[in-house]
């Protein structure tokens, strides 16, 4: 059976665009007539099979592309959230490294200053020898007091974050406390910033004015 149909008609008949109808005219795919002024497509059965055989053949390439570009995405997406995993942990090894090397450090100078010290108490224990004895009584008294406090002040650093959870502050409060310890990191002694993370050393100085 042989109809007639506009181009917006043949367009929706086979679903194809105007443009498309237009195409096959002109390559010679489907028939045309002119009646009273305006162009006619000439529709049969045949036409509708072989056009939609030939649009069934132009999607399938369409198909396996799309699925070719969706599977190399998901392994894009999987590299780059490996990638992320790793860099994380690259960071965190490099903050605990700077924090090792600190404490190194910080007990290189403690050796220093128990060596000077054991050497200030060998030439004090010798003045004292020559001293009345309430003197030395005095100052072996001073010496001991002086030690003891030396050896509480020797705890090593810890977190900000444990720290704030040791205090049992409520969320909100911890909050406002880490943005203050944040901002003074940079010109307070007291604090020590490595990396992202800030720690404290509550058994050495004070912070209840940054609380």
């Amino acid at each position: 059976m042989i109809k007639k149909l506009t181009l917006v008609d043949a367009a929706d008949y086979f679903g194809i665009s105007k443009e498309a109808i237009h195409n096959r005219i002109r390559r010679g795919s489907l028939e045309s007539v002119i009646e009273n002024g305006q162009k006619m497509v000439i529709i049969s059965k045949e036409a509708k099979v072989k056009t939609t055989r030939s649009t069934s053949r132009a999607k399938t390439p369409d198909d396996r592309y799309y699925k070719l570009l969706e599977e190399q995405n998901r392994s894009l997406q999987e590299r780059v959230s490996l990638l992320e995993g790793e860099t994380r942990n690259l960071r965190d090894q490099k903050e605990l490294m700077l924090v090792q090397e600190r404490e190194k450090i910080e007990q290189i100078y403690r050796d220093k200053d128990e060596q000077l010290k054991t050497l200030l108490t060998t030439l004090s224990q010798q003045f004292i020898l020559n001293a009345p004895v309430e003197i030395q009584e005095q100052s072996v008294e001073a010496v001991e007091v002086e030690m003891i406090e030396e050896k509480k002040s020797a705890t090593p650093p810890i977190s900000l974050k444990k720290f704030l959870k040791s205090s049992k502050f409520s969320e909100k409060k911890q909050a406002k406390i880490r943005a203050k310890f944040k901002k003074r990191a940079k010109k307070d002694e007291r604090i020590i910033r490595v990396g992202s993370k800030i720690y404290v050393e509550p058994s050495k100085y004070d912070y209840s004015d940054l609380i």
